[in-house]
């Protein structure tokens, strides 16, 4: 090591975050010896699996490595910033695991937790959060019939039987539903107020 280079051990997290981004080998293994105690800490917490565990804090750092550049220091350090991601990848592989369904008459819960996330601003890219928001921005009953058919692979029928209404009125919710996403998803990223 040049005796003009700074020490890698001892540079501010963000420094290494910023070297992450533009992919010295050197500044991303510091990187990832910073903060794998921590991440795996998070992981391991919430799925109390010690594999799924070493897989998500892999996709934690993945993903830090992918997101690097939109990092912003305003909303929270370095480290806030992984556990979010590495909580949050967690909480996604705990869910996936779940045996038990979750119930359509906890829909509108669900839908609540999946749209409105404190940290959602962290977790993907910015077509899944617009994504989120364009649902949430669905009239319930759209919104509803939707996740249903989505998520829940209902069909337009069990849909039309779970929530009481007319086939063609299940039909049209999910109908109406996928094109105002396709409309707001293909507006211009700025601007695309004008629905």
């Amino acid at each position: 090591m040049s005796s003009l280079r700074f020490p890698v051990g001892r540079l501010p997290d963000e420094a290494l975050l910023s070297g992450l981004a533009t992919g010295d080998p050197e500044l991303a293994v510091t990187f990832v010896r910073r903060f794998q105690h921590t991440v795996f800490g998070v992981a391991i917490a919430v799925t109390g699996d010690p594999q799924l565990a070493e897989d998500i804090a892999q996709q934690t750092f993945e993903r830090a490595w992918r997101h690097a550049q939109i990092y912003d220091s305003r909303r929270g350090s370095v480290t806030t910033w992984l556990t979010t991601i590495a909580h949050n990848l967690a909480i996604d592989a705990v869910r996936a695991r779940r045996t038990d369904p979750v119930a359509p008459e906890d829909l509108d819960a669900l839908l609540g937790v999946v749209t409105e996330t404190p940290e959602q601003w962290v977790l993907e890219d910015e077509a899944s959060s617009r994504l989120r928001a364009a649902v949430a921005r669905l009239p319930k009953e759209q919104a509803r019939a939707l996740v249903m058919a989505g998520i829940y692979g209902m069909t337009a029928q069990q849909i039309a039987d779970w929530e009481k209404i007319p086939l063609g009125t299940a039909k049209t919710r999910i109908r109406s539903a996928m094109g105002k996403l396709r409309t707001t998803l293909a507006a211009p990223k700025r601007g695309d107020h004008a629905q």
